[in-house]
């Protein structure tokens, strides 16, 4: 089973972020803390609770927020005893928090590994000063590659560098600049997002207002965005960094452990604010159990409630395309018929070829995976045989 733990806390909030996080008193940090290990604690009451099954090996640990880092090196310990004394955590296992650059300090550095941790993600986002700092990030380019050479130094060099396209003032030169400078650090795995234009970030809000604050402006086009994706998957692998999954790049063997629960359907638990989880269902009659907590701060900390979404099996094989489309090697059509039945696979066949015959699918021997111009438009292609579903804890 995988572990997911959010902490919602920033030093500031960069105008792009829709997640639940922002910039709070330390006062609150302990009253958080608190009720995640007291969730840790109350880990299979919850899932019973909740009508899930269980699991106590744990081989992945993710610390999302927010910036972790943020927190006491003793607040990070204490999380991290909690589930060493709830959970079996196997030897290997993949431990991974994430990082504003320039919060890593020799104290946190050290907390870290005292806590386990093999796996940084760091939130650059890009290398180009200005970008950066254009959407709120406080730090700089020296300051990410600074930041790299610790790590490596203290022992951690599976490290993640997170990239976005389609930031204000961002060219297409200016991207390749961040590509090549990614590339150049020799980082194992990179996470490339393109721009979310939503109303849950100020940036969002903006852009759909049509104003000019936050530097709406001189955010790029969505035709430019498409390209600079285009160009990150092709210059990335290139490098030796191949795509896996719509927004995640690897060299071999230091793909996501913990990100490919998601994908694959494998159990994971969340704690803390808008953590969310899934398991296999207690229940006869259902496939698996989703619940997610509550979504702002205070709400939590009082204690409110998991909401619970119960997963039949017509949902379960929705997922199984939902996600397993997500990720380059696809989708096993042997796997649907064998889990699924084979008529549940007949009455998807005539989407699927209609897919294929657009050039959004590829069809292989037994499998199905979407080309490079379903990336691109993977939300349309989910779309056509899929119901909505709100997956998260996905960085």
């Amino acid at each position: 089973m995988g572990i997911y733990i959010s902490v919602p806390f920033c030093r500031t909030k960069c105008s792009y972020c829709n997640f639940a996080s922002a910039v709070f008193s330390r006062a609150v940090f302990e009253r958080y803390v608190d009720r995640v290990c007291s969730d840790i604690g109350n880990a299979p009451q919850i899932a019973k609770e909740m009508g899930g099954r269980i699991e106590h090996a744990v081989d992945s640990i993710y610390l999302g927020g927010g910036t972790p880092t943020v927190l006491e090196t003793t607040q990070l310990e204490r999380i991290f005893a909690a589930v060493q004394a709830q959970f079996h955590v196997l030897a290997g296992a993949e431990v991974t928090v994430e990082c504003a650059p320039g919060t890593l300090s020799p104290n946190v550095i050290d907390g870290l590994l005292r806590c386990g941790v093999n796996r940084v993600s760091l939130g650059v986002q890009s290398f180009i000063d200005h970008e950066a700092a254009a959407v709120g990030r406080l730090h700089n380019r020296a300051t990410v590659l600074d930041d790299i050479a610790r790590l490596r130094a203290a022992g951690i060099a599976n490290i993640n560098i997170d990239l976005i396209a389609g930031l204000p003032h961002q060219t297409e030169q200016s991207w390749r600049e961040s590509l090549a400078e990614t590339l150049a650090t020799g980082v194992p795995h990179v996470s490339m997002y393109m721009l979310e234009v939503d109303e849950d970030s100020r940036l969002g809000r903006e852009l759909i207002a049509g104003g000019m604050r936050y530097h709406a402006h001189f955010v790029p086009d969505e035709d430019a965005v498409a390209d600079f994706y285009v160009a990150a998957c092709e210059q990335l692998d290139a490098g030796g960094v191949a795509q896996y999954e719509i927004s995640n790049f690897a060299r071999p063997g230091f793909e996501s452990r913990h990100n490919l629960k998601y994908w694959t359907r494998q159990p994971y638990l969340g704690f803390g604010v808008d953590a969310h989880s899934m398991l296999l269902s207690s229940a006869p009659e259902a496939d698996a159990v989703r619940f997610a907590t509550a979504d702002a701060l205070e709400k939590y900390v009082a204690g409110s409630p998991c909401v619970k979404t119960p997963v039949f099996s017509s949902a379960a094989f929705e997922e199984s395309f939902f996600l397993g489309l997500r990720l380059n090697r696809g989708v096993n059509l042997h796997e649907i018929s064998t889990n699924f039945g084979e008529q549940a696979l007949e009455n998807v066949r005539p989407a699927i070829a209609e897919l294929v015959a657009e050039d959004l699918l590829q069809r292989g021997q037994e499998s199905i995976r979407l080309t490079a111009r379903g990336r691109l438009l993977s939300n349309e292609v989910f779309r056509t045989f899929l119901a909505p579903i709100h997956i998260t804890n996905e960085r």
